[in-house]
């Protein structure tokens, strides 16, 4: 009874070890989400290197804009090693950061990387972005600033479409 005694809490730590140890495996690798201003996100693209930018600006509350987040993702993958970068701006407000926007991109997988938008003003933000944004969303800026390319697309785009954008950059 003794040893029974001393291995059943020596069982009960060892487990807990464990779920103690995915838990914070887990958290370490979930995907997080940067809060910026349109000036840090300008910085960012209007730089002169080579590498086309693809920014997408949606929402978690976006239906259109969340049916064309798999493009991206696919995009994001299949262009991995090359000067391709997406960026996926939510829209969403800062202080639904964690209980919206962080679970939302853990349910969905989102591996690309994500900005949270801090900006409440759209007529000073939308602007900086494209002079034709209405400010509808999903809207998708493509970027290349050594091939002096900028296209704009205010609606839900496609893989396909995302593809041939990037191949005309070439």
């Amino acid at each position: 009874m003794r040893i029974l005694n001393t291995f059943v809490p020596l069982l009960v730590m060892r487990h807990f070890i464990f779920i103690f140890l995915i838990f914070i495996s887990v958290n370490s690798f979930a995907q997080q989400a940067s809060v910026i201003k349109i000036t840090d996100l300008e910085k960012r693209i209007l730089n002169p290197s080579d590498t086309t930018y693809i920014v997408n600006f949606w929402a978690t509350w976006c239906a259109p804009c969340i049916k064309e987040l798999p493009d991206f993702e696919n995009i994001n993958r299949d262009y991995k090693y090359k000067k391709i970068k997406v960026l996926l701006v939510s829209l969403d407000f800062k202080e639904d950061l964690k209980t919206k926007l962080l679970p939302f991109m853990l349910n969905k997988n989102i591996a690309s990387e994500v900005l949270l938008l801090d900006e409440v003003n759209g007529n000073y933000f939308i602007p900086k972005v494209a002079d034709q944004w209405t400010g509808a969303i999903p809207a998708t800026l493509i970027v290349n600033n050594k091939n002096n390319v900028k296209h704009f697309f205010e609606k839900k785009v496609t893989y396909e479409l995302l593809k041939s954008e990037i191949e005309s950059v070439k």
